[in-house]
């Protein structure tokens, strides 16, 4: 009985040993006080706070809204790799969608899977507003267009804070055809205009005009990044093209949504 004992305890501290090994070689490696944060920010489940508009009427009285495309196709690609998304308005409540982008003209597969997914509608009949938002809990931010946000979103001060807050912390920005319009008013950490210096793609003026919807906008998006010192990036009209910039990450038109989508998954993985 000696013997079986003395035996099994020299197994027990041999496969104590081998369990200590990889903690010893961590730690030797100075590596263990950062194990832990590592393996937490990998399981982490992403957050990308969405921003739309709440503006449905332009004064000419034409409808308007977010662009249903650039909505829907960011939040199914986004959702499928287990990110989360919220969906917050200056309003909140129901965000109106442009009725024109729902034309079966203008109706692609995410759209369709829009108007099937009762959980995506369920996201923009009930955004949250944007006073009740925490920037902090968020990894990226990304801003649909559609002529709506070219109405309400330059002078909103929220809207201006969040995308300061997230570039300044290091977080990606995304806006994608009207929507880099909401970065009209935002400001660098030297009160210069955020676009200065920086590659921008947004909805061209050919595209507006050719579109005959220069009397539904403010001011032409393209003019008012390249006053505002924006390195103006565009590929051709209708055409899908994105272009980032460190954080930036901006999209020329509806058919370049999914290419922005793609980025802010990129730039999510470098996010710690």
């Amino acid at each position: 009985m000696t013997f079986v004992k003395k035996t099994t305890m020299k197994i027990t501290s041999f496969l104590l040993s081998l369990c200590l090994i990889p903690l010893i070689i961590v730690k030797a490696n100075g590596l263990d006080t950062n194990l832990s944060k590592q393996m937490t920010n990998h399981m982490k489940t992403k957050k990308v706070l969405f921003v739309v508009t709440s503006f449905d009427q332009v004064p000419n009285g034409t409808k308007t809204g977010i662009w249903i495309e650039e909505f829907a196709s960011p939040y199914f690609l986004l959702t499928a790799q287990g990110i989360e998304v919220t969906v917050t308005s200056p309003k909140g409540g129901k965000a109106p969608i442009d009725p024109k982008s729902t034309k079966p003209e203008f109706t692609t597969e995410s759209v369709k899977q829009f108007f099937s997914d009762a959980s995506a509608q369920e996201k923009l009949n009930n955004t949250i507003a944007l006073k009740d938002i925490d920037p902090n809990v968020y990894d990226a931010v990304f801003y649909p267009g559609g002529h709506g946000p070219m109405w309400d979103l330059p002078e909103n001060k929220i809207s201006i804070h969040i995308i300061e807050s997230f570039y300044n912390a290091g977080k990606p920005v995304a806006l994608v055809c009207h929507a880099p319009a909401a970065l009209k008013n935002v400001k660098n950490q030297n009160g210069e205009p955020f676009v200065k210096g920086k590659k921008v793609a947004g909805f061209t003026n050919s595209e507006e005009i050719a579109g005959k919807s220069t009397g539904e906008v403010p001011f032409m998006l393209e003019d008012m990044l390249v006053e505002s010192g924006a390195v103006c990036q565009k590929g051709a009209d209708w055409q899908g093209f994105a272009v980032s910039d460190g954080l930036l990450i901006t999209g020329q038109n509806p058919a370049s949504a999914e290419l922005v989508a793609e980025k802010i998954i990129s730039a999510l993985k470098t996010v710690q």
